[in-house]
């Protein structure tokens, strides 16, 4: 019979300490607990060792912790690693470890597939299974931050929700898991040392200026050009460029924050001088840098990368008109862990 036990972890603190006071014991219990799960990644109940035995077998009579397995790690010849992390249904999702020489930055998953439908990108193809919990995005990080302590010999210093899924999608559990993942009571990381990427949600990017975020905001942009965009991003004709647009001035006039585009261009689908300038003019509505992203191929041959010249092209236009750009070259190819790659492969 399959078990009905509560993940403890869905449970504020508060709610923890009343849950102690109920069974008879007290308040302070909760804390404990909480500070087990959160700040020292409890696995099991057991690790609990300030904890007395028979408050541990309570616990485990009545909830289970629902973490994360990594069950794949695979590392790549210019030190990224990718893990595959089993979810405790056996779903399966992605996150990255990037190495350079003055950070380590993780790349999460917020879905299980995707809710989008971008051509490009091999996630897209495996259709959202189900949103991740908060505590499923927590686990990812700290896992990665204890590889690069391993394996680069220094903490995590940046998150990108650039993984599995579209963030603002599962806004909710999002935003819970960024609030732990910040929290002196969690990995007491900095907002300003996270991105979350979108592909673009109007409605949700205005939802996240009013919430008052602390991090940053990238648009995985692509074309300024309405009919180039629905080609290879077909949910841009719900969402079209005049209604990101707003949201990202609406965005921009209430938090103050440069936004960054991501943009990899296609050899005969953007790089043609009419998609320069319509790039260009984009960029000016709003404050920002724009990330040229090498191309990942995902094994068809409908999308190939840009030349050289074209890049090039991209990079003159920019600079002339004294916009930020900066040139991203893609960590883990050999093992499928680079931008648009990550479909559970390994």
């Amino acid at each position: 019979m399959a078990t009905t036990k509560k993940d403890i972890r869905a449970l504020t603190k508060e709610q923890l300490r009343d849950f102690f006071v109920k069974e008879g014991d007290k308040a302070f219990r909760g804390n404990q607990v909480y500070e087990w799960l959160w700040s020292k990644s409890a696995h099991t109940f057991d690790d609990m060792t300030n904890i007395s035995k028979q408050t541990r077998q309570m616990l485990e009579d009545n909830f289970v912790i629902n973490h994360i397995k990594v069950d794949t790690m695979q590392r790549s010849s210019d030190g990224t690693i990718k893990n595959a992390v089993k979810l405790h249904d056996g779903l399966v999702v992605e996150s990255v470890l990037i190495p350079t020489e003055t950070r380590t930055t993780a790349c999460v998953s917020s879905q299980v597939g995707c809710s989008l439908d971008c051509k490009f990108c091999a996630t897209a193809r495996l259709k959202r299974m189900r949103n991740l919990n908060p505590d499923e995005i927590y686990d990812q990080v700290v896992a990665i931050d204890n590889e690069s302590r391993l394996y680069h010999n220094r903490p995590l210093s940046n998150i990108v929700f650039m993984g599995m899924g579209e963030p603002l999608m599962n806004y909710n559990n999002v935003m819970k898991a960024i609030d732990k993942i910040t929290s002196p009571e969690g990995l007491g990381m900095s907002p300003k040392r996270i991105v979350v990427s979108t592909s673009g949600v109007p409605k949700m990017i205005k939802k996240m200026a009013d919430d008052e975020v602390k991090f940053n905001l990238a648009v995985s942009l692509h074309s300024a050009i309405d009919e180039v965009r629905t080609s290879i991003m077909p949910f841009n004709s719900t969402f079209p460029l005049v209604d990101l647009k707003e949201s990202l001035e609406y965005w921009y006039a209430k938090t103050k924050r440069k936004i960054t585009y991501e943009y990899v261009v296609w050899n005969g689908i953007n790089d043609s001088k009419k998609d320069i300038d319509a790039l260009v003019k984009f960029c000016k509505y709003v404050p920002c840098k724009v990330n040229i992203i090498e191309y990942n191929p995902i094994d068809d041959g409908e999308f190939q990368q840009a030349t050289n010249q074209a890049l090039d092209n991209y990079i003159i236009a920019l600079e002339r008109n004294r916009i930020v750009v900066n040139v991203r070259r893609s960590r883990g190819k050999d093992i499928d862990a680079a931008c648009g790659q990550l479909a559970n492969k390994s």
